[in-house]
């Protein structure tokens, strides 16, 4: 059971990264998949999540129209699109798999995924 990030690392603001989540080991098809991010000091907090069928919601409202999320059921990953980042999306960005329903309260709440990576640290800065 695993879920491996990566695409995090150093980039200028304005610039852009697209993370990737890979899932082995569980039957990824029946899962949703979120997007969380840790800052340094703060609380993990929900910001994208995405259904099994595609259909997804952007869960930070600082992040609309720049990130988009999207999901490779054959491959087993699910993306996230970073566009004209900005020092405060700064943080430890993770994916997590539930079977919560994307656009509920509950399903950005870090307790009660199921699954969870370990994480890639995005940093914005110049």
């Amino acid at each position: 059971l695993q879920l491996v990030e990566s695409g995090g690392g150093l980039v200028q603001p304005g610039g852009s990264l697209r993370l990737t989540c890979a899932a082995s080991g569980f039957s990824f098809n029946y899962y949703a998949i979120s997007w969380f991010r840790q800052a340094p000091g703060k609380e993990r907090e929900g910001v994208s999540c995405i259904t099994t069928s595609g259909d997804s919601t952007i869960d930070v409202d600082s992040v609309k129209g720049r990130f988009i999320i999207s999901r490779d059921n054959a491959k087993k990953t699910v993306e996230l699109q970073m566009n004209s980042l900005k020092p405060e999306d700064t943080a430890t960005y993770y994916c997590a798999a539930h079977r919560r329903n994307c656009g509920s309260y509950y399903a950005t709440l870090p307790d009660g995924m199921d699954y969870w990576g370990k994480g890639t640290l995005v940093t914005v800065s110049s």
